[in-house]
């Protein structure tokens, strides 16, 4: 069974950092490339940021560029999210996901999530 499992969420002041972690079991995901997504209350799902499979090509969203940086360790199957100057408005429940159906950067179309990790900043 494949399962993708978030850790490192938590409560931050505004101005902190936090990493999260994504580790993947079930399946290898070294091939894939792998993203993270965040979720607000009342608000759909959106784009965070995006790793190639090899790690050498990294996207980002234009709310987290130049403070959020995407990383990955294949052999531990495993995908990070550091997340610095955190501000209430990066306040969500976040996701990673592998393996991409479609090409778009952005999309949300992955065949694996993972069941998320609650990060919350205070003013």
């Amino acid at each position: 069974q494949v399962q993708l499992v978030e850790s490192g969420g938590g409560l931050v002041q505004a101005g902190g950092s936090l990493r999260l972690s994504c580790a993947a079991s079930g399946r290898t995901f070294s091939n894939d490339a792998m993203g993270w997504f965040r979720q607000s209350p009342g608000k759909e799902r959106e784009f965070v940021a995006r790793i190639s499979w090899s790690g050498n090509i990294k996207n980002y969203a234009n709310s987290v560029k130049g403070r959020f940086t995407i990383s990955r360790d294949n052999a531990k199957n495993t995908v990070y999210l550091q997340m610095n100057s955190l501000t209430p408005e990066d306040t969500a429940v976040y996701y990673c996901a592998a393996r991409p159906v479609v090409a778009l950067i952005t999309t949300a179309q992955y065949e694996y999530w993972g069941q998320g990790t609650q990060v919350t900043v205070s003013s």
